[in-house]
């Protein structure tokens, strides 16, 4: 068993591991921080197995891009700010765990690839047709694995539909919008004329005038 083994091994453990503890931690920051260590585990494992555009994608789509619009939910759930931002100190520990963890398999992933030329044997298809990495993931993705990338997909819409469905449940004390009901709004509805009598303000200290017109 070679050191690119015993890494990618490593590395698929610390993806198990992680990602039960995104599902399985009370806390929704902790939870953000393990799925950025699954993530980017992941993207290692990939690396190692030679498939280097999905992990740098994975890196830029997920951990950059994805992991941004989590933490705006997480920012919009029904959770008390002013306690999270006392308790930012009980964060520390993780995200410092965390940020080990990543270092650990980025110098785990250069010692791989400086000292093993090729850690897993290459596809004799990719050698045969001579084209890059990407041009055969996309082969390989949309011919021989079409039906697990469409099942993917309607498992991922199924879970953002589900996601919305949950956070646009009814709950008291909390003010909701109806599309329907705004889209059926007359411009009668916005706008009320009110039609009032005129008066006229006297001030206080304004002289009265004297029986004959004339002011004093």
């Amino acid at each position: 068993m070679d050191f690119a083994l015993l890494a990618f091994l490593a590395f698929a453990a610390v993806t198990v591991v992680s990602a039960v503890a995104v599902i399985s931690v009370r806390n929704p920051v902790h939870a953000a921080l393990f799925l950025v260590l699954t993530f980017f585990t992941v993207a290692c494992t990939w690396i190692i197995a030679g498939a280097e555009f999905l992990g740098v994608a994975l890196v830029l789509v997920y951990v950059g891009a994805v992991m941004v619009l989590f933490l705006f939910v997480v920012m919009m759930l029904d959770i008390d700010e002013e306690q999270m931002h006392q308790g930012f100190v009980r964060h520390l520990p993780v995200g410092l765990l965390v940020a080990v963890v990543m270092l650990v398999e980025i110098l785990t992933l250069i010692g791989v690839k400086a000292f093993v030329a090729t850690p897993f044997a290459a596809d004799a298809a990719v050698d045969s047709a001579e084209v890059s990495n990407t041009v055969w993931i996309a082969r390989r993705l949309f011919t021989d694995f079409l039906l697990p990338f469409e099942v993917a997909a309607v498992i991922l819409t199924v879970a953002v539909i589900a996601a919305v469905t949950l956070t646009l449940r009814r709950r008291e004390g909390t003010k909701h919008q109806n599309p329907a009901q705004q889209a059926r709004v007359r411009a009668g509805d916005r706008l009320r004329m009110v039609k009032m009598s005129s008066s006229v303000h006297v001030a206080d200290d304004t002289p009265a005038p004297d029986a004959g017109g004339e002011e004093k």
